[in-house]
């Protein structure tokens, strides 16, 4: 499966392996990432490999996109039955571009990454530094705040002081923070175990909910402000990474209390996405500027969306990084690249190519 040193031949097309599902709880959402990219990529450019992988780190050589399609109700899953096992890496032959369409651990965190620079192997994406920073929002903040980059205030709670000072923790929850706060499993997205809590009293469940994804967790400060996001994608040829125009999150908080899971992707009337986001130019400027000062301060590669407040008092304060954001076609990465003069088909088509000249090792 190694890459040739030189492009393709001519006499075949550039052949992409699309990686998702995988074995975290956003899954679904992977699948039906892919199920977007697999409808949108250009096939009289590329051959297209679908490899899933079950919850369970199966690899099968998947069908077609429809089967992994997210509706009201029902969320894909790819399963030992969805087509041939792939035992080992050669049973894809020669691949030119890995897409790793997967969000969460194993496969935002770095760990794919790792195998695709072992197997010397071109991907799109993130490196294994930047993709293991940006999933870990305890270290993303760090390095954020280390670069002059603001973050609002947070604990960490790790698994041993929840286990043996529970009492402790809250103590400091209450210290430092003001109510409400939002409490995350500090490795996992799309919303899943995360919390908003008002009373003090709803701490202990909130993080007992967040461990359920993961052993451990971040309580943040909730802030003030509209949620705001921004796309920036890498340079071509070493030229600086590219942002987006700003997009919004509005939520119906008569629907849902904040953009959670169900917000996100199982309700069409909770929240809604609008790119561009209706901020005065200076404010939008900052958003941009921010949102590429927070990709090159993880060492960001390919792709990223950027999540910030925006303060009634036009103040951009940082929320995180996400280094393979959700990307359907009505995802707010690609609404936004729509929105700044790049279509869906054209965006995968730039992943790929900034995959294919960019080389695995050391950079």
């Amino acid at each position: 499966m190694a890459v040739p040193d030189s492009a393709p031949k001519p006499h075949r097309k550039i052949r992409v392996a699309l990686l998702f599902g995988g074995r975290s709880g956003e899954h679904a959402i992977s699948a039906a990432t892919a199920a977007g990219v697999m409808k949108a990529i250009d096939r009289d450019k590329y051959d297209v490999l679908p490899v899933g992988i079950t919850r369970e780190g199966q690899w099968v050589l998947a069908s077609g996109e429809a089967h992994y399609e997210l509706t009201a109700g029902s969320l894909p899953e790819v399963t030992g039955e969805s087509g041939a096992e792939v035992a080992s890496l050669a049973d894809l032959g020669e691949v030119d571009v890995v897409f790793p369409l997967l969000h969460g651990p194993f496969g935002e965190d770095g760990t794919i990454q790792g195998l695709l620079e072992l197997a010397d192997v071109r991907y799109v994406g993130c490196g294994v530094l930047a993709s293991a920073v940006g999933m870990d929002k305890q270290y993303m903040k760090l390095v954020f705040a280390g670069h002059g980059l603001p973050v609002g205030p947070y604990v960490v709670v790790q698994p041993r002081d929840w286990e043996q000072r529970q009492a402790e923790v809250i103590d400091r929850v209450q210290r430092e923070l003001e109510l409400p706060v939002f409490v995350k499993p500090a490795r996992a997205g799309s919303s899943l175990g995360v919390t908003r809590v008002d009373r003090l009293e709803d701490l202990a469940g909130a993080i007992e909910e967040a461990r359920f994804h993961d052993p451990k967790v971040l309580v943040e400060q909730g802030i003030e402000g509209r949620e705001i996001e921004c796309a920036v994608l890498g340079g071509r040829g070493g030229a600086a990474p590219r942002a987006s125009v700003p997009g919004e999150i509005v939520v119906d908080h008569d629907a849902a209390r904040f953009y959670d899971f169900d917000a996100k992707y199982l309700s069409a009337s909770s929240a809604r996405t609008d790119a561009p986001a209706d901020l005065p130019d200076e404010v939008a400027e900052r958003v941009r500027d921010v949102a590429v000062r927070a990709f090159e301060a993880i060492g960001g590669e390919g792709l990223a969306r950027v999540d910030s407040f925006v303060t009634p008092e036009g103040e951009v304060v940082l929320n995180e990084i996400n280094t393979m954001p959700g990307f359907t076609e009505i995802s707010m990465y690609s609404k936004m690249w729509e929105a700044s003069g790049l279509a869906y088909t054209d965006l995968v088509d730039e992943l790929i190519q900034l995959a294919a000249e960019r080389p695995t090792g050391l950079r």
